[in-house]
């Protein structure tokens, strides 16, 4: 990992994502990009008008002091200890400007909060956030309110056996081995699914193919409440996160429960949620 992208809106709610992206960068001696994304008012957004050409470095200019305060608020001076820059981008958009600057910058993980300051733009909430995990081209980081990464002991994946699995959990454990962290591949599924040990014998048998990480173990539920389930597992392990696999059409709660349980998921679930694209 060399390049993490951070975005904040400057609220508190994006502070523990702030820390969670600032730990990872120590860690792997990555670059950390602070963005934040702005808009300006529809009157003043005709691409060739001087007002809006002023109006925008205006922005930049206050935008580039009001981050700078923010971090020093909460991190001090974290330019002692890692690389780091900061970038702002116009964008009606969040999420767009936000993977506008991640595909520029070649990120290796984009890291935001999951709850922010403004409900009109949904920046940093359920929606920007989920629009990046089923868009972002590299792995996304959601940290919820209060839920910062202090270290990494137990990471929960969840799985739905297929191959794609196996490459993200080999992406997983270069994170686990910075961490000395557990991985516990978690399969929970409805008490109708057919034959669900014998894919789990078979899911185990092809992930050791590909790794050697010993700290690993894999646990299968049967359960007709998968959200419930889950949050019950997360707490029973204490977990520090929760990984899963985004796939184009659908993931993994989304072959077993309604759609907006996604949202639901992203907005509730109380531990940092990590998720790679297929």
């Amino acid at each position: 990992m060399k390049t993490i992208l951070y975005a904040t809106d400057y609220s508190e709610n994006s502070v523990p994502a702030l820390w969670s992206a600032f730990l990872l960068a120590e860690k792997f001696d990555a670059k950390l990009i602070v963005m934040h994304v702005f808009d300006i008012p529809i009157f003043l957004a005709s691409p060739v008008s001087v007002t809006h050409m002023n109006n925008e470095k205006k922005r930049i200019v206050e935008n580039r002091a009001k981050l700078k305060n923010f971090i020093k608020e909460f991190l001090g001076h974290p330019e002692d200890k890692i690389d780091m820059s900061f970038v702002f981008v116009e964008n009606r958009s969040v999420w767009s400007g936000i993977q506008e600057k991640a595909i520029k910058f070649n990120a290796d993980l984009i890291v935001v909060g999951t709850k922010g300051i403004s409900p009109v733009r949904e920046f940093l909430l359920g929606g920007t956030t989920k629009a990046l995990i089923k868009n972002a081209t590299c792995p996304v980081l959601a940290v919820p309110e209060g839920a910062g990464i202090e270290n990494l002991n137990t990471m929960v994946y969840a799985t739905d056996f297929e191959q794609a699995d196996i490459f993200a959990i080999n992406r997983l454990v270069k994170i686990a081995e910075k961490f000395d962290a557990a991985i516990k591949v978690l399969h929970i599924t409805t008490k109708k699914e057919y034959a669900g040990e014998e894919l789990m014998e078979w899911f185990k048998d092809m992930l050791e193919q590909k790794t050697s990480y010993e700290n690993m173990e894999f646990e299968l539920i049967f359960s007709d409440a998968i959200f419930k389930e889950l949050n019950e597992y997360l707490n029973h392990t204490s977990a520090d996160l929760l990984v899963m696999l985004e796939r184009k059409g659908r993931n993994f709660f989304e072959k077993y429960i309604q759609k907006d349980m996604v949202k639901k998921m992203v907005s509730e679930i109380t531990v940092p949620l990590l998720s790679f694209n297929s």
